[in-house]
């Protein structure tokens, strides 16, 4: 049997506040194959947040161990969580968090600047951001800023910023969270077909609707894993059709002319 990309056992985070402690996470213990997709959800203050902010070495755990690709990350400090989390974890936000005045290939090339995986030339920074941009349907739009571009396509270039330099996982929060149902059906097909080209995806979603995209739904409740199921009948992107045009109207009716 394959090694697990993701191996957590027996995860706690608690928070001191004040004299009180919060239990963010208790207990937790679960393993991530290679090329899954998973959803997390769960409700406020359920913990989910928390999990994605360890998965992505955001965090670390107060006990317990997260094992990212053989590597126990669990104790590591803040430098070097830093490093493994540039060169194996690929972020999504809700938010895009693009920076504004840059075009959108220089958005996706800016992880490259931060690279020990590729050490690559200029021209070779540039030839992969363009890989990835073409990877998610932007190719021609790589001279666009951030305003020139729909909420969408700002989110497709977020995605191909995470692809850029080829992570272990993608992790995705809440992607769709500031989109529509058609643009948020067309970002979930870009996930899909990443994940059948054998990526691993995560994406934390409040949307139950959202979490039928992927293949295995893992619920959080006070700080507790609570549900770890696969999806019944797997939603699939791209069945979403656009708005039908709508049919003009009878003209303005000719004034009635009497002799």
């Amino acid at each position: 049997m394959d090694e697990p990309v993701i191996l957590i056992e027996d995860l706690h985070r608690v928070y001191t506040m004040g004299e009180t402690e919060v239990r963010a996470l208790d207990g937790v213990s679960l393993s991530i194959g290679r090329g899954e997709f998973v959803a997390v959800m769960g409700p406020s203050g359920s913990g989910k947040s928390t999990f994605m902010n360890i998965v992505g070495c955001l965090d670390r755990p107060t006990s317990g161990r997260y094992v990212l690709e053989g590597v126990d990350v669990s104790s590591l400090d803040r430098d070097a969580r830093a490093l493994i989390r540039n060169d194996k974890i690929g972020f999504v936000f809700q938010n895009f968090n693009l920076l504004p005045r840059t075009s959108a290939l220089e958005n996706v090339e800016l992880p490259l600047l931060y690279s020990r995986k590729h050490r690559l030339s200029d021209a070779g920074q540039l030839e992969r951001a363009r890989a990835a941009l073409g990877h998610v349907g932007l190719a021609e739009r790589w001279d666009h800023t951030p305003a020139q571009l729909s909420g969408g396509q700002q989110q497709r270039v977020a995605i191909a910023r995470a692809l850029v330099n080829e992570p272990t996982i993608l992790l995705a929060d809440e992607p769709t969270g500031n989109l529509d149902s058609r643009t948020s059906d067309e970002v979930m097909e870009i996930f899909q077909k990443l994940n059948d080209e054998g990526r691993t995806v995560i994406l934390i979603t409040h949307e139950p609707d959202i979490a039928e995209y992927a293949r295995r739904v893992i619920s959080f409740r006070d700080g507790r894993l609570v549900g770890d199921v696969p999806v019944g009948q797997r939603r699939v992107a791209g069945r979403l059709a656009a708005p039908a045009p709508v049919a003009p109207g009878p003209g303005p009716r000719a004034p009635e002319v009497h002799p």
